[in-house]
Parts: C-alpha cells; structure tokens; sequence
C-alpha cells in the first residue's frame, strides 16, 4: 500500500508531456467530464471542467454546432462556433493552462495531441457595490470586485483615454495569476513603467492570491514595516492618479488595486478630500497628521516623564497623577504595555468576529475591561485615557496598511522611552526618520515633497490648495507632460462666465 502511494504522488507531481497525460491526471477529480460526441457527420471528444465552464454557453454555443455540422477538422469546426478567442493547438502547457481556467477541450479522435481551445469560463464574482474600507459621504459609490476585466471597466470607464494602456503579465507557476499594468503612455515616466514590469516578470513565486503578495514581492525594501505602494478599493482615487502620471496594478482575484509610486505623505490623504472645499480638506488633513503623532508619542511621553521627568509635570496636574497611580503596583511601562495589548486584543478580536457580535466586543469589552482595571488598582484612569485616544486617533489614516504600521511603530517608542526617557523617544525618532530618508517607492524617494524638498508639489500634501492652484502634475513623478491644464485660459474662461 506504502509502495503505491508512493508512486501515485510521484506520478502527479510530473508535468504531463501529453495531452492523454493531462486527461489522466484530471480523471482523479470528480469534476472532470470527457465524453465522445457523435452526430452523422463524424464524431469529437469533448473534455472540460464542470466548476469552471460555464454550462449555459456549452449547450448554447458549443454543442448545437457540433451536431449539426461537419466535423472532419478542427478548423472547420472553429468557423462553425460563434465564440471568439478560439485556438487550434498542440502545446500541452498551453492546453492545461487554458484548461484550468474554464476552456473546453475538443478532439477529433480520443488519443489525438491537437485539440480545439474554446473559451467558456464560468463568470461567478460579486456585483459592485460601495466601499466598505474606503467609504465616503460625498463622490461615487462604486468599489472594485475580485474580477480584472470588471475592475479595469470600472477605471476605463471614468479615464476614457485612448492613451490609457494595459500591459498583462501571468504570474505564478502554479496559479498564473492575471496581473494587468495600467498608465498613461502620454503622461507616465516610461523608467516608472519599466521598473514596474521589471519587478512584477522577476517573481518567482507559485501562487499569488492577492496584490497584497505582489506589494511585498516588489517593494524596494521587503523589510519595512512601511507600506510603499498605496492599495485602494476606488476606481475614482486610480483613475485619478493614472491622470498625474502613476502606475496601477491590477490583480485578477483581488479588489484592492495597488498605486505607485508614492510617499509618505500620501497615505494621510483621503480621496474625500477633493469632494470638500479646500479649506475643510485641509484642515481634515492636519487633523489625521496630528492625530498620527499623537498616536505614536502620548503613551511614550507618558512613560517618559512618569518614569524620569517628574519636574515637567505642572503643580496642579502633578497631585491628580499621584492620586491616580496611588495604588497601581506596576511601573509606567508595565502599566501602558498591558492597556496596549490590551486594546490590540479588543481590535483583533472585534475584526475577526462576524461584524455585529465583533462591533458589541469592542464597546463592551473597552468598556467593561478598562472600568474593571481602573477600580482593581491595576491601572491609572489619566492612562486609561491616553491610551484610548491614541487608538482612537490610529483609525483616522486612510490607508488600513499605513494604520498598522502605527499600531506597530508605537512598541519601540515604548521601549526607549523607558530605557531613557525624552532622550530615548527622540532617538528613537530619529532611527525612524532615518529608514525613513532612505525608503524608496518604484525607485523614487519616498520622503519627497519633503526630502528632497520639492516646493511645487507641497500645494497637495500636508495642504490641499485650490484646484486652481494645481496647474501642474507633481514634479516628483517627472511626467512626460508636466502641465495638466493652461491657467491663464481657465482664468480667463471664469473671468467671462463671470
């Protein structure tokens, strides 16, 4: 029994040389159907993959036309059959790929190396609806879905540009994963576009479920707790940037569409932005720049001063801290690591939940636990609520990706704010700004407008100016066309409306 097992996986790792190989190793799935089709004329065989093809179009398209014509070639059977993107091959590894996506298989004798490749993939993926990461008050309602061609119909559709290009790659050994490169060909760096499909034909990887495999295969620093490419669910935010001079990639099986390059600064920007005045969109904007800094360093701080900086406490505040850590037995650093994890746990749990029950562990659980800890003595309630803003402040990026990275980065503040105290937080800072001015997206730095400093472009980064004012595509992308519209024109269009 051990010695057929044996051979039986030795046999199925094997690529098959021929096509009776391929139907040999598809007869131990259930799934598989290979039958002989006879009319007056002649006979086939046909073979296909019932969870992929899709029925309808087999007995509608397929095999009313085998029954009623001649079938003595597969040429003259491919100019029967009302079906375009048909292919009369011998390639074994171009027979299985098509295969296994969902083509059928037709032969005119059983044991026969040529075949005719019929397209009749099974089209079951979700409708469009909105979106659920990215959702906004104000601008469309439409998010991408798990299918390629649904997704680049979506950017087409608000980019109807005769220069928007698509370049498909397959990538994978195993999953031939569809992988679509969209850009401008007027408007995008050509070096842009090339280290793009660089990257992505260099993969050597067997199965890729997700762009999120693609962002960490081809990011300029694999080790990086930064995100360097932005992933969004808005067909509005990519056709967006494709008009400045980006690259979008898009993965079959993925609703998410990855966005480079980029930098930093970028990643605290809403698309909601540009549907508000600009006065609002920049004041959202400071608010989440802040509410990042704040994140990261009000525990910190906390330890900080609680642990060696007593002096700096005001007189009238220094008498409420006393009292509130009172009858704590842990120091400050125990005390914020516990409220930490513990608010980690509570987001964790709330995410993998169904989202009703997870939505009640989060209010309840915050709730419950904190006023419990506070009444047992285990922590401080000034703590209790410097640790709640600071998660609370976490949830205002934009980018999901980019909020774990300050659910992350906060730990080793932690650490050298307890080794030693201020000191420790500003060496800390600057390691980070360090990786930081070395971190590159696509090969551009990803620190830019602010190292190195490029003045135009600060007119849609930590502020959004009026669209009046952005003329000019961002000089960090260095497009083809730098101009996006002539100002003295529009100016004077306005000045006649008016």
């Amino acid at each position: 029994m051990f010695k057929w097992l044996k051979k039986t996986n030795k046999n199925t790792n094997e690529e098959p040389a021929t096509l009776s190989d391929l139907f040999d190793l598809a007869r131990n799935s259930e799934d598989f159907v290979h039958y002989e089709l006879v009319n007056i004329h002649g006979s086939v065989w046909i073979s296909y993959l019932k969870t992929l093809v899709d029925i309808e179009t087999l007995h509608r398209d397929v095999l009313p036309y085998l029954q009623q014509n001649n079938l003595k070639s597969l040429q003259e059977i491919k100019g029967y059959i009302p079906i375009e993107g048909m292919e009369v091959t011998k390639d074994v590894t171009k027979i299985k790929r098509h295969f296994l996506k969902g083509y059928i298989i037709i032969q005119l004798r059983q044991k026969s190396d040529e075949c005719l490749l019929i397209k009749a993939l099974s089209s079951s993926t979700r409708e469009v609806a909105a979106p659920e990461i990215e959702f906004s008050v104000l601008g469309p309602k439409e998010a991408f879905v798990e299918s390629l061609d649904t997704n680049i119909h979506l950017i087409r559709k608000r980019l109807p540009d005769i220069h928007l290009n698509a370049k498909e790659i397959k990538v994978g050994t195993r999953s031939h994963t569809r992988i679509n490169i969209l850009y401008v060909s007027t408007v995008a760096n050509e070096e842009n576009v090339q280290t793009v499909i660089q990257r992505i034909e260099n993969i050597e990887f067997d199965q890729i479920s997700d762009s999120s495999f693609i962002t960490q295969l081809i990011a300029d620093n694999q080790n990086s707790p930064f995100p360097q490419l932005i992933d969004t669910e808005r067909p509005d935010r990519v056709a967006s940037v494709l008009g400045e001079g980006k690259v979008a990639i898009v993965v079959d099986g993925s609703p998410q569409v990855l966005i480079g390059p980029t930098n930093l600064l970028e990643f605290f920007s809403a698309f909601e932005d540009y549907f508000l005045n600009w006065h609002l969109a920049t004041t959202f904007r400071l608010i989440r720049m802040f509410s990042v800094f704040f994140s990261v360093l009000a525990t910190p701080i906390y330890v900080a001063v609680m642990t060696f900086h007593y002096e700096l406490i005001p007189k009238d505040l220094l008498s409420t801290l006393i009292t509130s850590r009172s009858t704590v037995p842990f120091p400050p650093i125990l005390e914020a690591l516990i409220l930490e994890l513990t608010i980690e746990l509570l987001r964790e749990a709330g995410a993998r939940l169904p989202t009703k029950v997870g939505q009640t562990i989060g209010i309840v659980g915050g709730i419950v636990i904190g006023t419990a800890s506070v009444e047992a003595g285990l922590t401080s309630n000034v703590l209790l609520i410097i640790v709640a803003l600071s998660a609370l402040a976490s949830f205002t990026t934009p980018v999901y990706k980019m909020g774990n990275t300050i659910r992350l980065i906060r730990f080793p503040f932690l650490f050298f704010a307890q080794l030693w105290g201020l000191l420790g937080i500003v060496i800390c800072f600057c390691f980070v700004l360090v990786h930081l001015l070395r971190l590159e997206s696509l090969g551009r730095p990803y620190l830019q407008p602010l190292f190195p400093p490029r003045i135009a472009d600060f007119k849609d980064t930590i502020v959004r100016l009026p669209f009046a004012s952005q003329s000019l595509r961002p000089v960090n992308l260095q497009t083809q066309q730098t101009k996006r519209f002539d100002k003295k024109k529009a100016k004077s269009k306005n000045d006649i409306d008016e």
